[in-house]
């Protein structure tokens, strides 16, 4: 009976739905799964099969499905309030919030301004930076961002992308906006990439707004992870020609490169913090730009001098999900989440080791909760047979292209990640066949 729903819904769903980043043609032959619950790292199926989250559902889930801290936050708000307009009016869950948020980050980023995802965060931050520019009758109108760099999917964050995948077939509408070097490696040298964003500035630093960057870790650039050294210098050039900076932490925040924000290890504070996804522990779109009073006081002015800065989303500061989002915190602050994920990184580098033992694995690396690598393979569209074999063996994977990269819950054991390994092994050795 079970199995049938199971079918049944998958063939409602491909009857009505349009899949994000999906070539919908490919379920033809791979089925759709429909989940019916969750708990922990493991999603159910309505044949009550688990798979481990090994992707916390797009980079959201730090704490688990269900975690029974949060649901209760949230259950207790929805008896009072679930949602009310942002414009004039505010609400408890958002004011201790913003309060909590702008305490834990270092000055002078005081100030929030609310939207509901986290491309919607991004193009907040380079309007805001533009519009701060305007205000002050400063003629700049252009972006400065890494190569193999991923931003989102709006008009104005793909233009500040670089992922062919996601860009290429809008570019003859995306805005005009320069690229610089990423660096090759995590810790290796960076003076090529340094001097070839000293000529980019020297050429252009005074039309750019703002360098925008992903610290330490481009995600949707296959898990490109580089050096913290450079982001440093990168904005010390940056700041000569009076440039500002933004940090997409979208992905990378709350603890997952191994400090609360990447920030904290770039020993950088940007003019602009987007933050999003596990900001809400995977519950309920949220997205956050904090900001400093600086930036906030050059559009305070009187109505008539059109100063104001003109942005605003009908879900925006949603309450349920500022709930969500204080629990969250809530449990960073009580289990001391930061230290026990550094002693379960040390444990994901340990076991992954194991890997490195095939010759299809190449260019293994670790940052704080993220484990990435890239299998060598003859195979067709290697990402789409490792996700199959996943599913196979109770796994959620979701390579990029040949990049298998291992970014679980803040609350997998030592046991499941031993065995995602395990199963990982088994894969690799398929792609030899």
């Amino acid at each position: 009976m079970q199995g049938n729903i199971q079918t049944r819904l998958a063939t409602l769903d491909l009857a009505h739905i349009w899949h994000p980043c999906t070539q919908m043609k490919d379920h033809e032959r791979l089925p759709i799964i429909p989940i019916k619950k969750a708990k922990g790292i493991y999603l159910y199926d309505f044949n009550d099969r688990g798979y481990i989250d090994c992707v916390s559902s797009w980079w959201v889930n730090l704490f688990g499905h269900c975690n029974d801290y949060i649901n209760a936050a949230v259950k207790s708000q929805l008896d009072n309030l679930e949602h009310v307009i942002l414009a004039g009016f505010s609400h408890e869950p958002i004011i201790t919030l913003s309060k909590r948020l702008c305490e834990m980050l270092p000055q002078p980023l005081n100030k929030c301004f609310y939207a509901d995802n986290g491309s919607s965060a991004i193009e907040v931050a380079l309007k805001m930076s533009f519009h701060y520019f305007r205000n002050l009758k400063e003629n700049r109108n252009l972006f400065l961002s890494l190569s193999n760099s991923y931003h989102g999917e709006t008009i104005g964050t793909l233009s500040v992308g670089d992922v062919s995948l996601y860009k290429e077939t809008y570019a003859s509408i995306l805005l005009k906006t320069l690229r610089t070097d990423v660096p090759t490696t995590q810790f290796g040298d960076y003076a090529n990439a340094l001097e070839t964003l000293e000529t980019k500035l020297k050429e252009h630093g005074e039309k750019i707004c703002a360098f925008i960057l992903e610290p330490l870790i481009q995600c949707a650039g296959n898990m490109h992870m580089y050096n913290k050294e450079y982001i440093k210098e990168a904005v010390k050039l940056c700041k000569k020609y009076g440039i500002q900076i933004i940090f997409d932490e979208i992905a990378v925040g709350f603890g997952r490169t191994g400090s609360m924000f990447a920030l904290e290890q770039c020993d950088v504070v940007p003019d602009y913090l987007c933050l999003s996804k596990g900001i809400s522990g995977g519950y309920m779109p949220l997205s956050v730009v904090i900001t400093s009073d600086s930036i906030y006081d050059v559009f305070y002015a009187p109505y008539s001098t059109y100063k104001a800065f003109l942005h605003s989303h009908s879900y925006t500061g949603n309450t349920l999900a500022c709930a969500a989002a204080n629990a969250v915190l809530d449990i960073f602050q009580h289990d001391n989440i930061i230290e026990k994920n550094k002693h379960l990184s040390l444990f994901m580098q340990k076991e992954f080791e194991v890997l490195r033992e095939s010759h299809r694995v190449m260019n293994m690396r670790i940052c704080g909760m993220v484990v990435a690598f890239e299998v060598m393979t003859e195979k067709e569209r290697p990402n789409i047979l490792i996700f199959e074999e996943g599913l196979k063996r109770g796994l959620l994977l979701r390579p990029l292209g040949n990049t298998i990269y291992f970014m679980p819950p803040y609350i997998i054991t030592q046991d499941s990640i031993s065995y995602v390994v395990k199963s990982l092994k088994e894969i690799i050795e398929l792609l030899q066949e």
